[in-house]
């Protein structure tokens, strides 16, 4: 068997990865490398060959082969602990499958994709999202559907634009997504806040708030909630739109992680709205691959053409190759087997990091504990700070979140950390709880001498 091809192969890739061959060079031509490792062209050709299967080079003819980018050297990620970033864990994202995707995208819309699409998504793909939506009890039509650039575009449309009652005011959980908090910040928005725990909200205040407020929408974030974790029961959702129906005010529903939900009878508050009172929101961001951009908003028909007014003003269509892409992985099945993986893994990390924090956390912190998601977060003794937990873990290469900037001004606490399991590997999520309780412990052990010494000097 001629194995010189994998030599050339081997050869160019070390090149890549030493920097001496960098994004733009020329490879040498093929009658340089047949000479230099002695066999025939063909055999040079088929290396070449192979390497642009793998986009690490490209032919342009009658010049020569040249490099499309190096191969980046492998990173001491592994020493950190990462309870701090929020997108899909990197070694379950489905790259080689989505690139059979997006090539057949590219060879089935040719026209649809390299010109201006339709503005509301492309048909084929919202018909596709229709489907996908039904297994998460949200039942709509094509019509009602409109693809956006990512979830944070919806949410920005949504406190920008005006509502079919009048109504001027928006209503939050605090703690909640700072994305939302940062779009109402910008557009000056008139907010009130409604506070979140693990036991859920006080359905007596939502009312007052929805009497008294003149509120527009109530943004909600019903499943797996972020930074708490916290989940919603049927009954509870059901209330929460009976409430917005008896007062004429809208919800938005940021269902995100639902797909996580391992609990078959849990539904949205969307499966709770007979008559156009919910606003459905479903990322692909959290579940698929972030740099997708793509996102679906289900919409009241009466507001479906004013959203799109505002959608043109923002980036006339989203990515069309991305649709076509994100269309045929929902029709082959391919998305549905990922969902499966990624849904065990994520239930068992959470699990995972409960039972550290249970085991290790001092008594007298208080931890959430969500049934899966991506999120857990942890109330600190009084007098300790989440930025000085935060800075402290830094510096052992631990990173954690801290969820003030997660309230509200009025709102605002400063003893909540985030912790979230979606790119932690499960094997340092142990050792990243010890390094947190030991730290804990140790600010509080320095505060309390600190004290002790106040006392006895001025005693």
């Amino acid at each position: 068997m001629n194995l010189k091809y994998m030599k050339i192969i081997e050869e160019i890739k070390l090149q890549l990865t030493n920097g001496s061959l960098i994004a733009g060079s020329k490879l040498p031509s093929v009658r340089q490398f047949s000479e230099q490792f002695s066999c025939s062209k063909n055999t040079v050709i088929k290396a070449y060959v192979e390497l642009e299967k793998e986009h690490l080079i490209y032919s342009v003819p009658k010049s020569g082969y040249y490099v499309v980018n190096e191969i980046q050297s492998p990173t001491k990620e592994n020493q950190v602990i990462d309870f701090f970033s929020a997108g899909p864990d990197k070694s379950f994202m489905p790259y080689v499958e989505f690139q059979h995707c997006m090539n057949q995208a590219v060879e089935l819309y040719k026209e649809e994709l390299f010109t201006y699409s339709d503005q509301q998504g492309l048909y084929s793909l919202r018909v596709q999202l229709v489907n996908y939506l039904q297994d998460l009890q949200v039942f709509t039509q094509p019509e009602k559907v409109v693809v956006v650039s990512g979830s944070q575009q919806a949410i920005n449309l949504l406190v920008s634009m005006p509502f079919p009652n009048g109504k001027n005011n928006i209503l939050m959980e605090q703690p909640t997504y700072f994305g939302f908090i940062e779009s109402v910040t910008l557009h000056q928005a008139t907010t009130f806040g409604i506070e979140l725990s693990m036991d859920g909200i006080d359905l007596d205040c939502l009312e007052y708030m929805f009497r008294n407020n003149d509120i527009k929408f109530f943004y909600i974030i019903p499943r797996f909630h972020n930074p708490l974790g916290h989940c919603y029961t049927n009954s509870e959702k059901k209330k929460i739109v009976e409430l917005a129906e008896k007062y004429d005010v809208y919800i938005v529903e940021d269902d995100f992680l639902g797909d996580l939900d391992t609990d078959a009878k849990s539904d949205p508050l969307f499966s709770f709205n007979p008559s156009g009172r919910v606003i459905y929101i479903k990322s692909f961001s959290k579940i698929f691959l972030p740099g997708l951009r793509i996102a679906t908003v289900v919409l009241p028909t009466i507001m479906v053409n004013n959203f799109l007014r505002y959608k043109f003003s923002s980036d006339f269509n989203s990515s069309a190759i991305s649709q076509g892409a994100l269309e045929i992985y929902l029709k082959s099945g391919m998305f549905t087997n990922h969902l499966k993986k990624i849904k065990e893994l994520y239930h068992t990390k959470i699990n995972r990091l409960q039972e550290a924090c249970e085991l290790l956390l001092p008594a007298n912190t208080y931890f959430t504990k969500p049934t899966s998601g991506f999120y857990l977060s942890i109330r600190l003794p009084e007098g300790v700070k989440a930025q000085k937990v935060v800075h402290m873990l830094y510096e052992q290469n631990v990173y954690v979140d801290d969820a003030s900037r997660m309230f509200l001004p009025e709102y605002k606490k400063e003893n909540l950390i985030r912790l979230s399991i979606s790119q932690v590997n499960e094997s340092q999520i142990t050792t990243g709880v010890e390094r947190l309780a030991h730290c804990i412990t140790l600010i509080e052990s320095r505060k309390s001498n600190a004290f002790s010494f106040s006392k006895g000097k001025f005693m």
